[in-house]
């Protein structure tokens, strides 16, 4: 029994981390329709600016989580601006989604140009240390990790429900159409929404660096991952990816632990593939009324 409670604990931990990371897809998804293959990539370059600021400059990577919030943020908004908008009146409504595409192989090639194929691990001082509760221990990155999921969803469900930009957000996600006849600058919107899902990869960078090393592809997995949780949700639901998160976190803790490590990926594909043929909407999907 201990251990079956030592890994639901491990799987609700690292759900927090999905979680912040599938925000910002659901985010990106639920506003601008578009599906970003080249969210991992962005992951990973916050991982490597995580690793460049604790071995160059000698900082803790938590300390470097305001910063890279702020610069993926800003790439988020050079990467809409300047590569999607454009696209954005394009006949075929896939052109967005073929360009996120380019930008992630983009991305990952000039990582191996750059850094080689090698493994980076970040200096984690603290970060892999352990609290222990009588028979059961949590990595202290873990906790970080569960707790910043918990308020960056927290936080956002504030801003989007009790702000004036946060309300004109919500109006673009619901009708396009009717929320430029309101007076609502729908392309800056565009712009803003993909910053802030940006900025979420930039804190879940800063928080996963010092657990897992950066490597060109690691975001690979994570953003599988994250598309699964997305699904489970619903796609555009906030709530739904937390909830979706923590479930996903659970099955890959129990699924490695009694079926076995290398077959975890399986059992998740596997409930992606259950969702889509018996509820494709998700959990808390807004359905095909949504615009």
């Amino acid at each position: 029994m201990e251990t079956f409670v030592q890994l639901v604990l491990n799987g609700l931990m690292l759900g927090g981390l999905f979680a912040i990371i599938s925000v910002g897809l659901t985010l990106i998804f639920g506003i601008i329709r578009l599906v970003n293959f080249a969210h991992g990539e962005l992951l990973m370059v916050g991982m490597y600016l995580t690793w460049l600021g604790t071995s160059q400059l000698g900082l803790h990577p938590y300390v470097l989580a305001p910063p890279l919030v702020l610069v993926l943020f800003v790439i988020g908004v050079l990467i809409q601006r300047f590569i999607l908008q454009p696209l954005l009146d394009a006949r075929d409504a896939h052109v967005q989604i073929f360009a996120t595409v380019g930008l992630s192989t983009a991305l990952i090639n000039l990582a191996l140009l750059v850094f080689g194929a090698d493994l980076y691990a970040t200096p984690s001082s603290g970060v892999r240390d352990s609290l222990t509760f009588g028979p059961f221990r949590i990595l202290i990155g873990q906790l970080v990790m569960f707790v910043c999921g918990i308020v960056v969803v927290g936080a956002l469900h504030l801003f989007m429900e009790r702000t004036y930009l946060g309300r004109a957000i919500r109006a673009t996600a619901q009708h396009r159409a009717a929320a430029q006849l309101m007076g609502v600058d729908v392309k800056r919107i565009y712009i803003i929404t993909f910053g802030i899902g940006a900025a979420c990869v930039g804190l879940a960078a800063a928080l996963v660096a010092p657990i897992y090393p950066a490597s060109p592809t690691v975001g690979t997995y994570f953003v599988l991952t994250a598309f699964v949780v997305v699904v489970l949700g619903g796609m555009g639901s906030l709530h739904g990816a937390f909830i979706g998160a923590l479930l996903i976190g659970l099955v890959d803790s129990l699924s490695a632990f009694y079926i076995a490590p290398d077959l975890k990926e399986v059992v998740i594909f596997g409930l992606f593939i259950l969702i889509l043929l018996f509820r494709p909407t998700g959990l808390f999907g807004l359905g095909r009324g949504s615009e």
